[in-house]
């Protein structure tokens, strides 16, 4: 094992890995921008350096500063978390070349993987399934119009147009007829040039009722790649994940088997090491390769939680040219949801400070963030705050368990994505296991959003005046406890103005 490590993000992932490290005696650097001085990773970490300004250009995307930091704190190893550099091919070679070991894949595994057409002609060759499409031996030029046209007739409308450098949702519009492909050819490229400084647009067919299956897999410097089963990520809006679970009732036993057989033979058909995730699209009970996400994902708790395992503790052994540990078997079932700082009737961005919070607990109960009161929610970064997960034996317990976890989450100071998750595991559709990815679009709001703020709001009035729960007028809305909003927005105004 390593002796200090350096993690190059922050938020929840940074003290996740930070955590894991030091249970393994490893000493941890943590690096930061302006506005994350006072952040738990930073507490946490044993050196902590400011490397910039609060834009994500002048500090967490700065490989070249974050490669002299490592270099001057004496680390052997940068662990590059999710988001900003984490599957830059770039940074992955610079940091070879200072001879340090990156706690992820290979340069040339990420920018096998990276460009989507490139991808797609890769998964192809190994014999994974692909969504009817551009050619994936197609030149990475973007066709033009009229050849995406004449393709897009022969698969049939629907269709959807990517930007092969796309990535979080952005550079994917949806053409239904050809009368609206040339617009959205001209829309997309202007969003991934934009985005991605790449203008490249590749056609798939757009799938019937599609879930979003995705493989997480595991390789060693030794040869050996291992699945620790699926995760379904159909709860999703704009391709932003919001509920995540696993396993996927969309899945059975030997469908499971033929992606996870593919999963690996990707993986090994581009000399990957480390953790990795490929994402499926099934259909009518077909899959098809989406692409590969060369880091650990944000869902990975949910895997951790049924397979027993530490995929960060993985990630650490093999970087450290350790093998792969066995599998062991999966048990129960796990949901994720994440909690943004959001307003769940816009999804616009919420920003704010966090006055008050008080997070759920008891068994099967776990919550990565990096929140504490007092935490300022600026602009410059993604707007997840936290990722609440359960575990139980069972998928109708586990729902249970995440809707009593969801209702005890108090939050003050922003808006978040709670009420919009909390209707989803209430959907008929969902409870039965039968969704697909549009579900958040068709889904019907039970809940006042305000309510859950209100509570929350409530919640810290009555610790600040160190009232016992039984002094709390509440009724019940949609069946499940709640404050009376009524006396609780008179309690708010009342604190606003003794504020």
């Amino acid at each position: 094992m390593f002796k200090r490590i350096l993690v190059a993000g922050r938020g929840e992932i940074a003290l996740r890995i930070l955590r894991t490290a030091h249970e393994c005696g490893i000493e941890v650097v943590a690096v930061y921008s302006d506005v994350d001085r006072d952040a738990l990773h930073v507490r946490r970490a044993d050196i902590a350096v400011p490397i910039g300004g609060p834009a994500p250009s002048e500090s967490y995307l700065r490989g070249d500063e974050i490669i002299a930091v490592a270099k001057r704190t004496d680390v052997s190893a940068i662990h590059p978390g999710y988001g900003f550099l984490a599957e830059n091919a770039g940074f992955a070679r610079a940091v070879a070349g200072a001879g340090l070991v990156l706690i992820g894949p290979p340069a040339e595994a990420m920018e096998a993987m990276g460009d989507k057409l490139s991808a797609r002609k890769i998964a192809a060759a190994a014999g994974v399934p692909i969504v009817p499409g551009t050619a994936p031996d197609a030149e990475p030029v973007t066709p033009s119009a009229e050849e995406l046209a004449a393709r897009a007739r022969e698969i049939g409308f629907p269709v959807m147009l990517k930007a092969s450098a796309g990535g979080g949702g952005k550079g994917i519009r949806i053409v239904r007829d050809q009368a609206a492909l040339a617009e959205a050819v001209a829309l997309v490229q202007a969003e991934a040039k934009g985005a991605f400084g790449d203008d490249t647009v590749y056609l798939e067919k757009f799938l019937v009722r599609p879930r979003h299956v995705e493989i997480q897999v595991m390789a060693d410097q030794h040869g050996n790649v291992v699945c620790y089963g699926e995760r379904e990520c159909s709860v999703q809006r704009r391709h932003q994940k919001l509920v995540e679970e696993s396993p996927s009732l969309a899945v059975d036993d030997a469908l499971r088997g033929r992606m996870q057989a593919a999963a690996c033979d990707l993986a090994r058909a581009v000399g990957y090491v480390g953790a990795g995730t490929v994402e499926f699209m099934v259909s009518e009970g077909e899959f098809y390769f989406l692409e590969m996400n060369t880091r650990l994902q944000v869902e990975h708790p949910i895997t951790e939680e049924r397979f027993g395992v530490d995929l960060v503790l993985e990630q650490l052994r093999v970087a450290s040219g350790e093998k792969l540990a066995p599998v062991g078997e999966p048990h129960g079932h796990s949901i994720e949801v994440r909690i943004n700082a959001e307003d769940p009737d816009t999804f616009l961005p919420s920003l704010g400070v966090i006055r008050a919070m008080s997070l759920p607990g008891g068994s099967g109960v776990r919550i990565d963030s990096a929140l504490y009161e007092g935490l300022e929610i600026t602009p410059w970064y993604d707007s997840m705050l936290a990722k609440l997960i359960v575990h139980a034996q069972t998928r109708t317990q586990a729902i249970e368990r995440m809707r009593r976890a969801l209702s005890e989450t108090r939050i003050v100071g922003v808006k978040t994505s709670i009420p919009i998750a909390y209707d989803a595991l209430d959907d008929a559709g969902f409870r039965e296991g039968d969704y697909d990815t549009s579900i958040l679009d068709t889904l019907e709001r039970t809940e006042d959003a305000g309510d859950f703020e209100i509570a929350a709001l409530g919640a810290a009035l009555f610790q600040h005046l160190g009232l016992g729960a039984g002094a709390r007028p509440s009724v019940r809305v949609n069946g499940q406890p709640r404050q009376d909003s009524a006396w609780l927005r008179s309690a708010r105004t009342s604190e606003e103005r003794a504020r």
